[in-house]
Order: C-alpha cells, then sequence, then structure tokens
C-alpha cells in the first residue's frame, strides 16, 4: 500500500497496481529532462497545469523509477490506463501533488458582517411602526 506521507501513490497502468513515488534521484532526472534548473523551477512548470504527453510519460516513468520498476520512457509510453490519456493525466497530477505537498483543503469565507444600515433594512422595517396619532379612534 502507497504512503502518501512519502509521497506514493498507487495507480493502475499496464493493467497491474503499481507504487509510484518521486524520488530525489527521479526529481533530479525531471530536472534534467525538463531543463529545470531546481525544485522551485520545475514546480513552478507543472504548476501551470499544462502538460504534453511525452510530459505525462516523463513523470509516469520517472515515479514507476523511483519505486524500483526497471521501466523505459517508451515502454510507459505503450502502457494503457483507466480513462486513456486522462487516466494518465490524473495519475501524474495526483503524483505531483503528493510530492509537491497538496493544497490544504479550502475554507469557506464567512459572510461579511451586515453594517448597521443593513440591520436596520433586514430587521423589520417592512412594517414601521406607525407614527403617533396615526392610529384608529
Amino acid at each position: 500500500m502507497a504512503n502518501r506521507h512519502r509521497g506514493e501513490i498507487e495507480a493502475e497502468l499496464g493493467g497491474a497496481r503499481r507504487r509510484l513515488v518521486l524520488t530525489l534521484g527521479a526529481l533530479a532526472e525531471l530536472e534534467s529532462a525538463f531543463g529545470a534548473d531546481d525544485l522551485v523551477a520545475l514546480a513552478e512548470r507543472f504548476a501551470t497545469g499544462r502538460m504534453a504527453a511525452r510530459d505525462l510519460t516523463r513523470v509516469v516513468a520517472a515515479g514507476l523509477r523511483g519505486a524500483g520498476e526497471s521501466v523505459t520512457d517508451a515502454e510507459v509510453a505503450a502502457m494503457t490506463a483507466p480513462g486513456g490519456a486522462m487516466g494518465f493525466v490524473a495519475i501524474a497530477a495526483e503524483l505531483l501533488a503528493v510530492t509537491f505537498g497538496e493544497p490544504a483543503p479550502a475554507t469557506p469565507a464567512p459572510p461579511p458582517a451586515p453594517t448597521p444600515a443593513a440591520r436596520g433594512r433586514a430587521g423589520g422595517d417592512e412594517n414601521p411602526t406607525p407614527p403617533q396619532g396615526a392610529g384608529c379612534r
């Protein structure tokens, strides 16, 4: 079973359940492949959300090699994933998220506090108190 705290994920590739992890060596491999000067540049490249098919192949292959599999990029490119190309996108996205840190869950902002004027409008001005002397006689 994959340990997400160590940056591991599991995914179905080529009809088998496999473990992927971007170790320091795998990240160095990706820095070289993408011409990134450092991890920050690599993370910024992936943060754009734009990846070519060859990028997906490189990321998934590096993750498999990081987990100990002896696979080439060409072998990974020939593998299938549930969901086809979008399956590979999901695998790469999950792997990158656990490697570079998953964003904290978004918490909705509390509604703004009503202003005194808004409280008066919402507080029952629909039925204002009649002026004195305007009642029934």
